[in-house]
Formats: structure tokens, sequence, C-alpha cells
């Protein structure tokens, strides 16, 4: 039969990182493009430590869940978030599988079909994914390294005033951007004066190189979550590991409570096995003192990553040092169109993720994105070797 496929999926782009992972699968790809977590970095023992320690506590672990996820989670949730200066009740908190769930009930709570929402330049592609779901068009406001451009925000807001304001604002995906402490007060200020939410998303703030480094949130720096306009977001995947599924939205408890209605109409629940899991390592085991061992290594990869570049001496290549998260985010010589370069980069064994499809405006083509927490050591440099093949070709032609 032929079948009716509704206008949301129709217009719906596959995700690009999805599509090249299914392209670099085995040991022949030297792969820089999945946001992947080092897996020999898993705390393998400590989670099937945490998984025994659930069924020993019978078959009822295994029973039906209420929406708004584990409550002994959501507890020790409200305490590791005290630690960073965000107040929060379990009311206040749902537990969602992954956080990109979390960003999915927020745009259908928050949105209707046809509402603007405000989003960085270049954003995380699998936002774009959510938002074009929902019906909305996204704008993106003018940015820097050191985050949205107050001038270029201000003026956005009062032309269009949109629903809502999304932002990565601590080593951001794709280009691990830090903002500044000032452009945080400012988006907070804007935000309140024109009455428009902001959805802060986190799942890299924990992996900061610096171990004294501050870099408040968002939510942080508002203060209260009822009658906030800081809804925040965070996961597990890239501390623990991405297979647990386990991440949370947090703000006003009335808004909270509308997630929940609308998580019910999707899954009822997200896995309470999983949730029982890690309630349990966070119990038992250390968690900041691996996090503290996988910033560490991380850092030590990017740097790696960064040398190796350094050493192509390649002209008009830049980047800004990222300090935290699992990204570098590079421009390219002019002209260099980076989808061309991918294609060319797959025949000598290396991926990445060309930047075009993050820019909710007019692409800039010539942009990168490469992941360094996956790879290391040996395999770390031919990969960068291929990659600098690919592109002296490119350069050549030029």
């Amino acid at each position: 039969m032929e079948y009716r496929i509704s206008e949301r999926i129709g217009q719906l782009h596959s995700s690009a990182v999805r599509d090249i992972l299914k392209l670099t699968q085995g040991n022949e790809i030297i792969s820089f493009a999945g946001g992947l977590p080092a897996e020999e970095l898993f705390p393998l023992e400590a989670v099937r430590d945490a998984a025994a320690r659930v069924f020993q506590k019978g078959s009822g672990s295994l029973q039906y869940g209420v929406t708004e996820g584990y409550l002994s989670l959501r507890e020790q949730l409200c305490t590791r978030m005290a630690v960073k200066g965000m107040k929060v009740e379990p009311e206040q908190m749902i537990l969602t599988t992954g956080s990109q769930q979390a960003l999915d009930l927020l745009a259908r709570v928050l949105t209707n079909p046809g509402d603007i929402v405000l989003v960085e330049n270049p954003t995380y592609l699998s936002s774009l994914q959510v938002f074009s779901m929902h019906g909305l068009t996204v704008i993106p406001v003018e940015s820097d390294k050191d985050g949205m451009i107050m001038e270029s925000l201000e003026a956005l807001l009062r032309q269009h005033r949109p629903a809502m304001i999304y932002v990565v604002p601590t080593f951001g995906n794709p280009t691990g951007r830090v903002w500044s402490l000032e452009r945080r007060q400012g988006l907070l200020a804007l935000s309140r004066q024109f009455g428009v939410p902001i959805l802060e998303d986190d799942p890299y703030g924990d992996i900061r190189f610096d171990p004294q480094a501050d870099y408040p949130t968002l939510y942080s720096l508002e203060g209260e979550a009822d009658g906030g306009t800081v809804f925040y977001m965070g996961s597990f995947s890239k501390t623990v590991a991405p297979a647990l599924r386990t991440g949370w939205a947090m703000g006003d408890r009335g808004i909270i409570g509308m997630l929940a209605k609308a998580k019910q109409a999707s899954d009822l629940h997200s896995s309470t096995l999983d949730q029982q899991t890690v309630s349990e390592l966070l119990t038992h085991f250390p968690l900041d003192d691996h996090i503290r061992k996988i910033s560490a290594a991380y850092g030590s990869r990017m740097r790696q990553m960064e040398q190796l570049l350094l050493q192509r001496n390649w002209q008009d290549l830049t980047w800004v040092q990222p300090q935290g998260g699992m990204f570098l985010w590079l421009e390219l010589p002019e002209g260099l169109d980076a989808e061309a370069l991918l294609r060319a980069a797959v025949t000598k064994g290396v991926a990445f993720v060309p930047g075009a499809p993050f820019f909710a405006g007019t692409p800039k083509r010539n942009t990168a994105r490469m992941n360094f927490t996956y790879t290391e050591g040996e395999r770390m440099r031919q990969g960068i070797e291929r990659f600098a093949e690919a592109v002296d070709e490119f350069l050549a032609r030029c």
C-alpha cells in the first residue's frame, strides 16, 4: 500500500553524525566523528557491581516506576547539584532517557508549531532535529568564542518574541566554547526582561581539564527554580556510560509536572533498572574521582590532537583551544568544502563531521568538528596523518 507520511517526518533530516557513524564502523576507519567517550575508561566493574546490587533487592526492582523517575536517584542528584550551587528539589526534576529526551519534552511543553527558538551559531546538531520535528522556526544568534553576542540577541528578541532560547554554554557542541560570565549574566538579564525561557544543555560541563576552573551554570546564577527562566538538562552519558541512557531536566515544578504528562504519552517512564543502577553507583563508587580521571585523560588527548595538527603548518587553519568537553572545532582554509573533504578522507580511512549541518542559518562550509576523546596514541597519530593527506590534496587543487 501507499503510506501517508506526516509532514513532521517528511521535513526531518537524518542526523549527519549518525549517518557518518554507519559508514565508519570497523577498525579500518579511524573516526573523529561521533561524540563517543573512551570505552576503556568506562567504570565497567563498578557498573557491574551496581547492577548486581539492584538484582539482589529482588523482583520488585523490575517493576514499573513513576514517570518522574526513581526517587532515590533524584534525591542524590539534588545533593550533587547543590555542590554546584544549584538548588533543586525532587519535585523540580524529572529523569529522562538521556538529556535528548529532556530537550524533546521541553520543546513539546514550551512551544507550539510555528514558534521561534533562538540558538547559538553554530549549535548542537540534534537540537535542530528536535526543533524541526516540533515545527519550530530556528533563528541563529550571532556568536563568538565567548558565547552569544548580546546586541544580536537583544535585537532578535525585540524583533521575533521567541518562545525560548537554547544554549550549551559550557564546552559547547560542536565548538567547545565556554561562555564568559558577562555573557551568561547578560543572557539571564535579557531572558527576564523579555520573559523568554532558557534551555541550558550541560552534558559536558563536568569534563573540565582544569579541575579548579569555575564555570557557573545559568541555573546556579539565577538561584531559584520555581518561577525561574532556566530549565537545566544533564546526563550521565559522558561521565559514566551512554548505554545507561539516564538524563534529567530540572526547573519550575509546574513545568516539570507538565513534562511528566508529556512523557507518559511516550514511554510512561524511563528504564528504572538503569536508574537504580546509577543510584547504586553513586552510593558505592567515587564518581567525582572518576570524572577527574577521564577529564585528565581527555585533556591529554586534546593536546595530542592539537600538537599533531600544529605540525602540519597549514596556513589559515584555526581553532580555539578547548578547556573541556569532547570536541575541537576547526576552521579550514577558505574555499575548502568540508563535506567534499569528508568523502576523500573516508577513502583514506579517517572520518570527522563537517560543520555545515550545525548551522541554523547560512553555514560555514569550511568548518569541521573533531572528536578527541575516543582515540589516542598511535591511532590518533595515524588518523591525523590520514586527515592531513586529504587536506593536502584539496589544498593542492586550489
